[in-house]
């Protein structure tokens, strides 16, 4: 079997547990799975999942996305998301401008971006049907 064939999920390091697990659970709306002294386990569709633990040196050290959905409905869940205090993201670079609601439409896809409390960002994206 190769990886391919393999579940696979997004790891995310936290300075705060508890913290953390605020927005995800009360902002995001992730329910809990499995959970260790010092990690919690989200589940999301199809086997994938994502993952947090405590280590607040590592916690938002990378500017880059470091995880994802597609959505089927950008708007509703953006609209779902901001009724529960989260915020997206700004960007006005080469290549990646987004609108005053903070959507980037590259014509076979829409997508936001989320930053949790350590700044690590998160996508949302829409393919085009």
């Amino acid at each position: 079997m190769g990886l391919s064939d393999c579940t696979v999920e997004a790891l995310l390091a936290v300075s705060d547990l508890d913290r953390a697990r605020r927005f995800y659970e009360h902002q995001l709306g992730l329910v809990p799975g499995d959970e260790e002294d010092q990690a919690v386990r989200y589940p999301c569709a199809h086997g994938t999942a994502i993952f947090i633990y405590l280590s607040p040196k590592n916690a938002g050290q990378s500017s880059a996305t470091l995880a994802g959905w597609f959505v089927d409905d950008l708007d509703q869940t953006m609209e779902e998301l901001a009724s529960r205090g989260v915020v997206f993201e700004q960007y006005d670079q080469p290549g990646l401008k987004t609108d005053a609601r903070g959507v980037f439409d590259a014509g076979r896809f829409r997508a936001a971006w989320i930053k949790d409390p350590d700044g690590n960002t998160m996508a949302l994206t829409q393919p085009s049907r």
